[in-house]
């Protein structure tokens, strides 16, 4: 009996060990060592804007946003401060080089909360050019086209979604490609990504435009770019600031 005692209790301690190690890394805004609890709350759900920030999608709980900022009026923007799609892809009317860009999302589930329809599928184009792929992927294998990919060219170092229904967050430091006085690129885009309070990239060089981008000549400045896929993805909460690095 004493020799079983013992082995539980050691048997408790490591596990005990193991979850505080987590805990410690995700705090940190390191990969946990397993997925994220299906309750966690990311630490900059609902941030508000820092001085000097531009805010692209107010947030106010309750008051449906302005789309003034944006170019397609067919987004249906709601009561609960969020936007989902309506015809077509979202645009910026601003142009957007380097950003630290803050954005929320939710995945909306399928009827009597089911699957997403075709996975939730959606993304962020940075510039027009380079997405970070939205998608439903809780539970899955981090792979180069799930949700926090920058789409088919890097996975993410760890799968840190959240299930189909809870509100979402990227926040994202993008350095845009250097180019010299003819157009050439001299240093490739830089990009670090921060999905629900992991971070899933850490300034990773993205040699050229993704996914259906895959193509456009590379440029200074671009507009932002929310994806209609097909699936409902709310939007909420959008805003940039000057990176720090």
């Amino acid at each position: 009996m004493r020799r079983t005692r013992t082995v539980v209790t050691m048997a408790g301690l490591l596990a005990m060990a193991m979850v505080s190690a987590a805990a410690a890394a995700e705090a940190a805004g390191e990969a946990p060592a397993g997925k994220l609890a299906p309750d966690h709350k990311s630490p900059t759900l609902g941030q508000k804007p820092p001085e000097g920030a531009v805010v692209l999608l107010p947030f106010d709980e309750g008051k449906a946003p302005s789309l003034d900022a944006w170019d397609n009026k067919t987004w249906q923007a709601g009561d609960d401060g969020s936007i989902v799609k309506g015809q077509g892809d979202q645009r910026t009317r601003e142009d957007l080089g380097d950003v630290q860009l803050h954005l929320e999302f939710n995945i909306l589930p399928g009827k009597d909360g089911g699957p997403p329809p075709a996975e939730g599928n959606s993304g962020i184009y940075i510039m027009d050019r380079y997405e970070i792929q939205i998608l439903d992927s809780y539970g899955r294998k981090a792979t180069d086209n799930e949700c926090g990919a920058v789409y088919r060219r890097i996975a993410p170092k760890v799968n840190a979604s959240l299930p189909a229904g809870r509100w979402q967050t990227f926040d994202i430091t993008f350095h845009a490609p250097r180019l010299d006085e003819k157009g050439a690129k001299t240093q490739p885009v830089r990009v670090t990504v921060v999905h629900n309070g992991v971070k899933v990239h850490d300034n990773v060089e993205v040699p050229g435009p993704t996914g259906a981008a895959s193509g456009k000549k590379e440029v200074a400045k671009a507009p932002l770019r929310l994806q209609d896929h097909g699936p409902p993805v709310k939007f909420r909460n959008i805003w940039y600031a000057k990176p720090k690095d």
